[in-house]
């Protein structure tokens, strides 16, 4: 026998108050029974159809078979109706911001990002449209103040909504939202005026104001999504969402409470997609209250858990969770994959991902959170679960150990110290309770192993009530020694590192600090749980973002990054630049290594780039865009104005005055790369200074170029004297113009037909006197000495001319070069009396290690030696050391012209890169 019944709404409590004992899913469809024990019983299979809204009438949701015993009367029915409350992995969850739904186009969007996704069922939580919140505690602001613009505020409100819904609806659901929305803003300029008339809001009532913009969103989005044909409905999540006040301006959701009313609301309202309004929610006593800043996000999270959803997808403007903050470093990159309590610490710290709090709800139902671009659909997101998907182990990669990185500002850090608090019970407790009763927020704790000091950080702006706190709360301590002081330091920021994989990782925080050192960052606290999910460290604040781009580029979440400016574009700075050009795109494929020229700055003008100088076009951007060198403005710009955390200076020049700002750019954390033998060889007292810097800092000062171009004459010295060797003399042709000049001056050529022959082949210096009185090649020697620990001045080392004294005053070079031809009968002679006797000339400079002295003069050799086998303008030097005693150790190749020089000091370039962290290949 069939019929159809009808359950009458005023038996809806007794039937939903069943609902407590039975399980939320059922593993079978729902049953209802009808029966009656006293009667006959003919079991008969029965349509029914329940008297609930038309949503329900939707046959592959909600038939089912009733089996009845009919007789005379008919009992009352045994209902579950648990079974018809659908919750699992059936739901998505979306969750959209403000500026997601910030106009009518977006609101648009966000409906057809809905309508898009195939999930069976959906719950989208929105926000108010993009400053509608900050709009209405505007509004409860000027209300309470008496300022009589509050009228006018809201008309705004209501016409920005008005405009709104005209532009996406139309007909009957037009009608109704603006009908609701004229009544809203009615019923609120009632309650405002209530306030402007008291001088002071409740809570509940500023709650209240506050959270229509939530409501208009959530019924606009509705209205759009059925107007496209969905089945939708919309949730006032304050019949819902139940929580407690928790205090410091939190609420904590009663979980239990909120799922009895989700399950009665979704009895009456069993549609397959559901727009919930974010942010707002109620207390136990049905008071309207807010999730306070950032709700909207905890809502999504708290809806999931309530059904136990599938995901949580949050939507919002950028790509996903980031390394670092993109604002700061250029080349952050969106992770993939996070753990919750990655995720977490990362929040926690300040990273723009969510708040610390909407993590949990999700939590214990490992229900995923999805963090997306509404304006990039085709980024994938970062999903934040339990278990994150890694790479295999062979391709595993460091930002697998350590995921990210993230900062606080505007700290100040206090720091409690005194003999008397060591092994006293209480301390600590004293200490955090005062800084309780003030109501400051600790950020970050330290305290050493010897309990002689506790040190924490806390905002900048309540350091004053803490350290006041602390002084009242110990005066007694401070008076008598036992604390010797309550100190404070200003102007601190923390950066964490973030990852879950730091505590099966050794090495992790040494590459961190190391990574700080090498950036010249002085770090003045330092904090690590023993989770080790984070590592966190107490910086100056005008350091932090350097201090975040070092760790950063460290980890390899981006490239070994440099930011080099080159000073003296001339012959040899323009050829360095043509093989930064050329090597450029090799080195950042190869090696990770970005060397960016961020400047480059000649006698008159220099030229400048915020992002890195287009290095194929250097020239031509120098002669439209250069102004006016300004050697103090091109330090602080390569340095400081980008986002690169390590800054080279190379100086190309032989200047005397630039050299002398080595010692002050080191001090500042700024390597320096140089040709330019003035600083090596100039007083002593300077020298001294400047490496006694270099040592005690991460800053390097390399100038392999100084002495033999491209050969490797200081990293061999170098070399031998770390590994314990000791030199007993150094002696060598240290100039490729002299090598060139002493090697073609045979036979019957002279001397002075050899100069010009040079001169016109670009080997001499513009003005040849230069390159033969020897000071260049004396410059070498002092270098080297130096290098070997002997503390000798340039004027300490016998230089023997080979420019005639009568020709040193010549004004011009023209008349110089005019007059030498009368002076080849001197050199000739001693050419000839040296081939007589079988020997050739050579002009050396000579480092005797063992009577600590050096020399520069024309010597004669045997030859067979192999200073007299050169050829060209090779140069040539001979170590003789304790280990190469019978043999000496002989470097020989190119020692002059531009190519191999620039080569020298790109090489000092790749060797920088490699210390702060670059691979090598």
């Amino acid at each position: 026998m069939a019929f159809s019944t009808t359950i009458s709404s005023s038996y809806l409590p007794r039937l939903y108050s069943q609902l407590s004992a039975h399980d939320a899913v059922a593993e079978t469809k729902p049953r209802v029974c009808l029966s009656n024990a006293a009667s006959s019983v003919v079991q008969r299979g029965l349509s029914y159809k329940a008297g609930f809204p038309s949503h329900l009438e939707k046959k592959e949701l909600y038939n089912f078979k009733v089996s009845a015993s009919v007789t005379a009367d008919v009992s009352t029915p045994e209902v579950s109706i648990k079974d018809l409350i659908v919750k699992g992995d059936t739901w998505s969850i979306h969750k959209f911001g403000g500026t997601c739904v910030g106009t009518a186009q977006r609101i648009q969007n966000v409906a057809n990002i809905v309508m898009d996704d195939i999930s069976e069922r959906k719950l989208v939580v929105v926000s108010a449209m993009s400053k509608v919140t900050d709009m209405m505690y505007d509004l409860v602001e000027k209300a309470q103040s008496r300022d009589d613009s509050y009228i006018a505020a809201l008309d705004a409100v209501y016409e920005k909504h008005k405009l709104t819904a005209l532009d996406l609806l139309d007909g009957d659901e037009l009608n109704s939202f603006l009908s609701t929305l004229g009544r809203d803003v009615t019923h609120l300029k009632e309650m405002l005026r209530a306030m402007y008339i008291a001088g002071h809001p409740t809570e509940s009532f500023s709650a209240f104001v506050v959270g229509h913009g939530e409501l208009w969103s959530a019924q606009m989005l509705s209205c759009v999504l059925r107007k496209g044909g969905v089945d939708c409905t919309w949730m006032d999540t304050r019949e819902v969402l139940i929580v407690n006040p928790a205090g410091s301006n939190q609420v904590d959701p009663d979980y239990e409470e909120s799922e009895t009313r989700l399950d009665g609301w979704l009895l009456k309202n069993p549609s397959k997609v559901v727009v919930a309004t974010g942010f707002i929610a109620s207390t136990p006593q049905n008071i309207p209250t807010t999730l306070k800043r950032d709700g909207s996000d905890f809502s999504a999270a708290i809806m999931g858990a309530l059904f136990r959803a599938r995901q949580v997808t949050i939507w919002t403007d950028v790509d996903g969770v980031y390394s670092a903050d993109p604002r700061k470093v250029s080349d952050a990159v969106v992770l993939n994959t996070l753990s919750y309590q990655e995720a977490w610490e990362m929040s926690y710290f300040g990273a723009n991902v969510l708040h610390p709090r909407t993590i949990i709800p999700v939590m214990q139902y490992d229900i995923p959170i999805v963090i997306r671009n509404i304006f990039n659909l085709s980024a994938p997101g970062t999903k934040i679960c339990r278990t994150p998907v890694t790479e295999s182990e062979e391709n595993q990669k460091l930002e697998t150990y350590v995921k990210g990185f993230a900062t606080i500002d505007n700290l100040a850090l206090v720091n409690v110290e005194g003999t008397g608090m060591a092994g006293v019970p209480g301390t600590a407790s004293a200490i955090f309770a005062a800084v309780k009763d003030v109501g400051a927020n600790v950020i970050m704790i330290s305290q050493a192993s010897s309990e002689h000091s506790v040190c924490f950080a806390v905002p900048e702006k309540e350091v004053k009530a803490v350290a006041k706190a602390l002084e009242a709360r110990f005066q007694q301590a401070l008076s008598v020694g036992r604390l010797s002081q309550v100190a404070v330091i200003s102007n601190c920021s923390i950066l964490a590192a973030v990852g879950q994989k730091m505590a099966s990782t050794p090495g992790v925080s040494a590459t961190l600090f190391n990574a700080l050192a090498k950036a010249n960052i002085n770090v003045r606290a330092i904090a690590q749980g023993c989770s080790e999910y984070n590592i966190t460290v107490v910086v100056k604040r005008e350091d932090c973002v350097r201090a975040l781009r070092a760790v950063h580029s460290r980890f390899y979440l981006s490239k070994t990054s440099i930011a080099v400016g080159i000073i003296g574009p001339g012959l040899i700075g323009a050829t360095l630049l043509n093989q930064l050009r050329d090597q450029a795109a090799i080195l950042k494929e190869k090696s990770n290594t970005d060397l960016r020229v961020m400047g480059i700055i000649g006698s008159t003008t220099m030229l400048l780039s915020d992002t890195g100088i287009d290095l194929s076009k250097w020239k031509e951007l120098q002669k439209e865009k250069g102004e006016k060198a300004d050697l103090e403005k091109f330090v602080q710009h390569v340095h400081g104005n980008h986002f690169i955390p390590n800054t080279v200076l190379v100086d190309c020049t032989s200047s005397t005055e630039v050299a002398d700002h080595y010692h002050n750019w080191l001090h500042h954390g700024i390597h320096v790369i140089t040709p330019n033998k003035k600083a090596n060889s100039g007083p002593l007292d300077k020298y001294l200074k400047l490496r006694a810097l270099q040592r005690q800092s991460f800053t390097h000062y390399f100038y392999e170029a100084t002495v033999g171009a491209g050969l490797p004459i200081m990293h061999t010295l170098r070399d031998l004297l770390q590994t314990g060797d000791k030199i007993i003399k150094i002696e060598g042709i240290f100039s490729g113009t002299l090598s060139y000049i002493f090697n073609s001056f045979v036979d019957t050529r002279a001397f002075s037909e050899v100069v010009v022959e040079a001169k016109a082949a670009g080997y001499t210096e513009p003005d040849p006197r230069d390159d033969l009185a020897g000071t260049d090649v004396a410059r070498k020697v002092i270098i080297l000495a130096r290098e070997c620990g002997l503390k000798l001045e340039l004027s300490d080392i016998p230089v023997q001319s080979l420019v005639p004294d009568p020709l040193k005053e010549t004004a011009s070079v023209d008349d110089f070069m005019q007059q030498l031809p009368s002076f080849d009968a001197d050199i000739a002679a001693k050419r000839k009396a040296a081939e007589d006797a079988g020997e050739v000339l050579r002009y050396v400079g000579v480092v005797d290690v063992k009577n600590q002295k050096g020399t520069v003069e024309l010597r004669r050799y045997n030859k067979q030696h192999p200073f007299a086998q050169l050829s060209g303008s090779d140069n040539i030097i001979a170590f003789t050391t304790e280990r190469y005693n019978k043999q000496p150790l002989i470097v020989r190749g190119p020692g002059a012209g531009a190519e191999v020089t620039a080569g020298g000091v790109f090489s000092d370039l790749l060797r920088l890169a490699s210390n702060l962290g670059a691979p090598s290949y």
